[in-house]
């Protein structure tokens, strides 16, 4: 009997100590406008309890023409459990898997003959899970049998424009056992034709053929296939009566391909293709056809003996050892060369005679594998072992040139270099350094064959650069000169530091200021803002160069001030890409007023002898401006004193405060409403 390794349904033989108690859903949209439904429990106990109290199916509605319903339709399909034990009489005597399907489920022990090789792992198992792996085994082979097991079910009322959720409710009481509930998403339109079974091949030998094929790319479509043989391409037999499966591939152990065995006559082509079998027993399109003849082979198996490098290492001479009771079934030999050990050889000598043991090959590369194939005269030859061959090779090749690249914005690093001509490379290894001065590291994990090489860089790190050299390397693993080395500018996304102001000084019209440079070593120039305290914007005022950058600490002045003004600075750096610094900082500096502003004019006095007084008179200019005119007076090289304060609307004043033959001097200087002094005036009287 052929067995499956349970079902695509679900891995129920595999591991189940660590599944738990629950219903697992399959569904197909059939073109017949159907959908057929296939579930099964996860574990032996909750099978036994569910074939008892059944299962209950409902459908709801989740959508009608791609709109989604606000609330599904609930329609139950009914319950589901296995028909009746006298029901299966009439169909048991017909059916083998009917038969295997009601011994487990009514009888009361489990005992399936005929199995052959496979009895005794079924015996090893208890009874119990013998029942559930057989039963769920055949409800993946016929669908029938599954529906009659409460297992399957074809929904027909079914449309186009819908589509379902189907869920399979256990029947279970809770209080017995909880068994997860199973559902599935599908409608009509999900329908697709099956696919015919992939990457055939086959290995023809003496009176026999191994075919094998890849299931893994279908397992979850196909629980078992059909394999079906042709003598003329045309008309195919099926060899298999029960599907098979990875069970029947011999013990070869393949996550991927499953294997068949067949029967032949040699020196007659065969032809060869097979279906998929899916749990719902459709049968998907033939695969590809692969055909061959079997041949007797050849029992004599040639042997070099012997090998030596020659004529300036460019030559070998290969000596072979051949039975001779084997040279009547031979018409000769051929040498065949790869330049590695399970690569695929070519014939590079043909027609050698059968009595010669001895060639010389003048061809050779650096690395050099040889075998000797033993031509039968029925078609059939035998290959020997192969022999490495590797001539002295210590010239290295040349400094690989024209090495170039470059970084896109996602840090992709693209790098090229021309090919060198040497006939013996192997390949190139890529180096790679953060800094010019560091030691670079291999990025490579062997010779790099293509002159194209690709890599990537953080561009959120500090350093701007990364730099790359190459080696070039032959087959003797002789390695070159570095190139020149390769220096790329990443893609830059991190703006430079900000400088500080570090000090400033107010000169008569000129604010001196000192700031500390950005210290980011991609720095293209520093740039001077400026704006009145209080305003929005700022004024770019000065630009300094990257010459001006060497030095750690920058001075500059600003020379086009104004006196009496407050004035806001800030520095930025900008570095080569463009980016500014994110500084915010800024520094207010005071600038006081350079010139006195005017508050009098036409000062000018009276002498009064006769009367005794000095009189003083001026007129008052920004009458609004000033709060007062401060007048001082003293006599000539002596110090001077406050004489009085007089408001800005008075034009005269008497000083009755004097003696003959004195000479006074008088100091007039306004006061103004922001504290400021104006510009003094001075008079000389003789009195």
């Amino acid at each position: 009997m052929l067995i499956f390794t349970l079902s695509t349904l679900v891995a129920f033989s595999q591991q189940r100590e660590n599944e738990k108690n629950e219903v697992r859903v399959l569904a197909r949209p059939h073109s017949t406008q159907k959908i057929m439904l296939r579930w099964g429990a996860t574990t032996p106990m909750s099978f036994r309890k569910l074939a008892k109290y059944g299962y209950n199916l409902k459908r709801y509605t989740i959508s009608i023409s791609e709109q989604t319903l606000s609330k599904p339709i609930e329609k139950d399909l009914g319950v589901f459990k296995p028909a009746e034990p006298q029901k299966w009489i009439d169909i048991i005597e017909k059916n083998n898997n009917a038969a295997i399907m009601a011994q487990s489920l009514f009888g009361e022990s489990f005992n399936v003959e005929g199995v052959g090789p496979l009895q005794g792992i079924i015996n090893m198992s208890q009874e119990q899970e013998q029942r559930f792996t057989w039963a769920l085994y055949v409800a993946d082979q016929d669908f029938e049998v599954a529906k009659l097991a409460g297992l399957g079910f074809e929904d027909l009322q079914v449309k186009s424009t819908e589509k379902y959720v189907y869920k399979v409710f256990s029947l279970v009481p809770k209080e017995e056992m909880k068994i997860k509930d199973g559902g599935v998403f599908v409608g009509l339109q999900d329908y697709q034709e099956l696919p015919k079974p992939l990457d055939l091949a086959a290995i023809f030998d003496d009176e026999r053929v191994m075919l094998n094929w890849n299931y893994a790319i279908h397992k979850n479509e196909f629980n078992s296939y059909f394999i079906e043989r042709s003598e003329d391409g045309k008309t195919f037999n099926q060899l298999n009566k029960l599907p098979y499966t990875t069970l029947n591939s011999g013990g070869r152990v393949d996550t991927k391909r499953i294997y068949y065995t067949d029967s032949i006559q040699n020196n007659k082509t065969y032809y060869y293709r097979v279906k998929g079998r899916t749990p719902f027993g459709e049968l998907s399109p033939p695969s590809e056809v692969i055909s061959g003849k079997g041949l007797k082979v050849l029992p004599y198996v040639p042997k070099i003996s012997s090998k030596k490098v020659v004529n300036n290492n460019k030559s070998v001479v290969l000596e072979w050892e051949f039975l001779e009771e084997g040279l009547d079934f031979i018409t000769g030999f051929e040498l065949n060369k790869s330049n590695k050990a399970n690569d695929s050889y070519s014939t590079v000598v043909k027609d050698i005679s059968k009595n010669t043991r001895k060639i010389q090959y003048n061809k050779l590369d650096a690395t050099n594998y040889f075998t000797i194939t033993a031509i039968g005269k029925e078609g059939n030859s035998r290959t020997s072992y192969p022999v490495l061959v590797q001539p002295v090779d210590s010239i290295p090749p040349v400094k690989p040139i024209g090495l170039e690249g470059k970084v896109d914005s996602l840090g992709v690093v693209t790098l090229q270099w021309k090919k060198n001509s040497e006939p013996d490379m192997l390949g190139y290894r890529v180096f790679k350094g953060n800094n010019a001065k560091e030691e670079f590291s291999q990025i490579t994990v062997s010779p790099h064959i293509a002159t194209t090489f690709y890599d990537s860089v953080s561009v959120k790190s500090l350093n701007n650069k990364v730099y790359y050299k190459i080696v070039a390397v032959d087959k003797r693993y002789n390695m070159s000169k570095y190139s020149d080395v390769l220096v790329l500018k990443k893609p830059d996304f991190i703006p430079p530091a900000p400088p500080v102001i570090t000090s400033y000084n107010v000169e008569k019209e000129t604010v001196d200021l000192t700031w500390a440079n950005s210290q980011s070593n991609d720095m293209a120039k520093h740039e001077v803002y400026r704006r009145v305290r209080d305003s929005i914007q700022w004024n770019l005022i000065a630009t300094l160069p990257k010459d001006t950058l060497h030095i750690e600490y920058t001075n500059w002045k600003d020379t086009n001030v104004e006196g009496s003004t407050a004035y806001q600075y800030l520095i930025k750096a900008v570095d080569e890409s463009n980016l500014s610094s994110t500084n915010t900082k800024h520094t207010t500096i005071e600038v006081p007023r350079f010139n006195l502003i005017k508050g009098i004019k036409g000062l000018n006095s009276y002498v009064d002898k006769t009367n005794g007084f000095i009189e003083l008179f001026w007129k008052t200019v920004n009458k609004e401006a000033i709060v007062e005119i401060m007048i001082y007076k003293g006599k000539q090289d002596e110090k001077k004193s406050l004489l009085k304060n007089v408001l800005p609307t008075t034009n005269r004043i008497v000083d009755e405060d004097i003696k003959p033959n004195n000479i006074y001097n008088y100091i007039f200087r306004p006061v103004f409403v922001d504290g400021s002094l104006g510009e003094i005036k001075k008079i000389e009287v003789k009195y």
